[in-house]
C-alpha cells in the first residue's frame, strides 16, 4: 500500500509541473516570439523483478521548434526570422537568444531590442546605425541599409536549447553554450515588416490544462481510497490483537 501512495505522489508532482508549464504557455500565447514549453517524463523503477515499482520522473522540460504565424507590421524597424534560427540580443545575463524582432534604434543610432537591449550582428558586436539617415532597410540576408550605404547586418544564429533551459524575459532564452553564427544559408532569413507570434495553440493547451486537472484529481482520489484502505486494515488488525 506504501508503494501506491509513493506512486501516486510522484504522479502528482509530475502533473504538477506539468500543469505549471501548460499555464505558462496560455499566458504566453500572445507574447511575440514566444516558443512554448514542453515536459518529458520518464519511468523511473525501484527494485528489481516482480517486487520493482514504477515512478515518474520529475521531468526535463524541451523548447517546442515550432513557428509562430508571421503577421504583417508595417513598421521598418520590426523583423522575423524566416527558419531555424534566433536573434542575438546583449543583455545583463549576456547574449541572449530570441525571436522577438521588435527592435528600434535610440538617439545615438543602436539598434535595440523591445526592452533596451543591443541587438547583435553576426559577429556579436552591436549594431550601429546613422540616427540622421532614418530607418534602415533590410536584405533577406539581414543586411542593413541607410540609403545606398550597406551600415550593418543583423546576425542570424542556432543553438541547442537543450533540456530544462532559462528563459530570460518573455521570448528570450539563455544558451548554456556560445551560439553559433549562420551565414550563407538560403533557407534562413530576415523579414522586414513583420513579427512572427506565439506558437501557442490555445485552444490545444486548454484541452491539456483540463486533462492534467482531471488525472490530478484522479490521483488525488487514488491517494484518499489507499489512506482509507490502510486505516481500515489498521483497525482490523488492531481489533483482533
Amino acid at each position: 500500500m506504501q508503494d501506491s501512495l509513493y506512486v501516486a505522489l510522484s504522479s502528482q508532482i509530475a502533473l504538477e509541473r506539468r500543469l505549471d508549464t501548460i499555464a505558462d504557455n496560455v499566458a504566453n500565447a500572445s507574447t511575440i516570439g514566444f516558443r512554448a514549453t514542453g515536459v518529458k517524463f520518464e519511468d523511473v523503477v525501484s527494485g528489481s523483478g516482480p517486487k520493482s515499482v514504477s515512478f515518474a520522473s520529475s521531468g526535463k522540460t524541451y523548447l517546442s521548434g515550432a513557428h509562430g504565424a508571421m503577421t504583417q507590421t508595417g513598421n521598418p524597424f520590426d523583423f522575423a526570422v524566416q527558419g531555424d534560427a534566433w536573434f542575438g540580443i546583449d543583455t545583463p545575463a549576456g547574449t541572449v537568444m530570441t525571436r522577438d524582432g521588435r527592435f528600434s534604434m535610440n538617439e545615438n543610432g543602436e539598434l535595440m531590442s523591445l526592452e533596451g537591449h543591443p541587438v547583435l550582428d553576426a559577429g556579436g558586436a552591436p549594431i550601429q546605425l546613422d540616427p540622421r539617415d532614418g530607418p534602415p532597410k533590410a536584405g533577406a540576408d539581414g543586411s542593413l541599409r541607410q540609403g545606398d550605404k550597406l551600415v550593418g547586418a543583423i546576425g542570424l544564429f542556432n543553438f541547442d536549447p537543450g533540456p530544462n533551459f532559462v528563459r530570460y524575459g518573455n521570448s528570450g532564452i539563455v544558451p548554456s553554450r556560445a551560439p553559433e553564427p549562420v551565414t550563407d544559408r538560403s533557407d534562413l532569413g530576415v523579414a522586414q515588416g513583420f513579427v512572427e507570434e506565439s506558437n501557442v495553440n490555445p485552444v490545444l493547451e486548454m484541452t491539456r490544462l483540463i486533462m492534467v486537472q482531471r488525472a490530478f484529481e484522479n490521483t488525488a482520489a487514488l491517494m484518499r481510497q489507499t489512506d482509507a484502505s490502510t486505516d481500515d486494515a489498521i483497525k482490523t488488525l488492531g481489533s483482533k490483537s
